[in-house]
């Protein structure tokens, strides 16, 4: 999950982390949600693995969108995880990605963010326009 956090201080979007269970502490996930929505958060990123409840028990609790990233734990490689994130059942959704990629979720949680604020729409702007540069430098060829 460090890497989302990585990603938006990297766009200045400001971050704050929770761990919390749904399983083993539903009142706190209830109580954690509650003050989310109290202070305004726009966009939640949820980690689990597993079975990986947290993420679509969040979702079912707020309007806020809610991305899951599946984290490889136990015997499956996070394939249980990502499974259970993307099969959540409608018309409750939560946004998936790939398995142990919280960058990812950071991008994706600044896009939705950039909808609204212009000034982090320009910041990814230029992000995508660095990314573009870099893979025509030396005509897209690389050294491996």
């Amino acid at each position: 999950m460090q890497k989302a956090a990585d990603v938006f201080r990297g766009f200045g979007v400001s971050v704050s982390s929770y761990v919390v269970s749904a399983h083993r502490a539903p009142e706190l996930l209830g109580d954690t949600i509650r003050a989310l929505e109290a202070e305004g958060v726009e966009v939640i990123v949820a980690g689990a693995g597993l079975a990986a409840h947290l993420p679509g028990a969040i979702a079912s609790r707020t309007l806020i969108p809610v991305i899951g990233v599946p984290v490889a734990s136990g015997g499956m490689g996070g394939l249980d995880a990502l499974l259970s994130i993307v099969q959540m059942p409608r018309p409750v959704p939560v946004a998936a990605v790939g398995v142990d990629n919280a960058a990812n979720a950071g991008y994706l949680a600044c896009e939705i963010l950039a909808l609204k604020y212009p000034g982090l729409r320009r910041k990814l702007a230029e992000f995508r326009k660095e990314l573009k540069a870099g893979c025509e430098k030396d005509g897209g060829r690389i050294e491996l």
